[in-house]
């Protein structure tokens, strides 16, 4: 009896040992051909990374509008929402910048999940409606802590019909100052006149989906007025992002960076 109750363990063991070897199959052949959704968790986000005189920005992409930069100690996430990465391997945030409420920008559950005791959350009205809590941003208003500056700036539709989606004097923009280091975080956005004050922007992130925000040719446009250094496409979709690289090849001073932003 002994030894057929060995040999029945033995063969549930084999049973138990096949059915987590198929799992761990099946796993890796959706990280491979699924990626994005179902196991975008199993994915290492893109990172580039910048020194900063004694300092360092190391920038985190994780997809669409969702970022995360680690300058030196201090982490700041940027519309974090759960579908573009797994939160819960993520360290906790010393600043949360949402440019605005709609449902890839904001994930409220993330947002508890990041904070802590002195977490800052850095928001605009209308996600302040949903959120009950968070500093409220305007536009031209700014925000410091140290060597770190936030200043709130415009972000709307301007094409007739497309105001629908963010109409002017709604949501925000970005700017932020590491140091002597200016990145433009542009939000839902086209290419606005106010973008003609942004001054001294080294990195730009300015979104390229029409019809929610920039074509390919908005986004030369807005590159032209803004003269950073680098600019990464975000929030881009389904748009040919060589459409841009196409009208950026005479352009010589602006280094255009394509990442998964889709």
């Amino acid at each position: 009896m002994l030894t057929k109750r060995c040999a029945f363990f033995r063969f549930q063991s084999r049973i138990r040992s096949f059915r987590i070897g198929w799992k761990i199959v099946l796993y890796l052949v959706m990280t491979v051909f699924f990626g994005d959704n179902n196991v975008i968790m199993a994915k290492e986000p893109q990172m580039d990374e910048f020194t900063l005189g004694e300092k360092s920005l190391k920038i985190y992409f994780f997809g669409h509008a969702t970022l995360r930069l680690d300058y030196n100690d201090v982490i700041i996430h940027i519309d974090p929402v759960a579908e573009y990465t797994d939160y819960s391997r993520q360290p906790k945030a010393d600043l949360i910048l949402v440019t605005h409420h709609h449902g890839d920008h904001l994930d409220k559950a993330v947002i508890e999940l990041l904070s802590k005791p002195t977490t800052s959350l850095l928001i605009n009205k209308t996600t302040y409606e949903i959120l009950k809590k968070g500093n409220v941003l305007e536009h031209g208003k700014k925000w410091q802590s140290h060597d770190i500056e936030v200043e709130a700036v415009p972000a709307y539709n301007i094409t007739p019909g497309r105001d629908k989606y963010h109409p002017k004097g709604r949501d925000n923009g970005y700017v932020l100052t590491l140091g002597k280091t200016r990145i433009y975080i542009a939000g839902d956005t086209e290419n606005i006149p106010e973008m003609n004050a942004l001054e001294n922007i080294d990195i730009a992130f300015l979104p390229m989906n029409q019809p929610y925000t920039m074509t390919p040719e908005q986004v030369f446009a807005a590159i032209n007025v803004i003269k950073p250094r680098i600019v990464y496409p975000y929030h881009y979709g389904d748009t040919d992002v060589n459409r841009l690289l196409e009208l950026m090849k005479n352009t010589k001073d602006v280094e255009v960076r394509i990442r998964d932003l889709q």
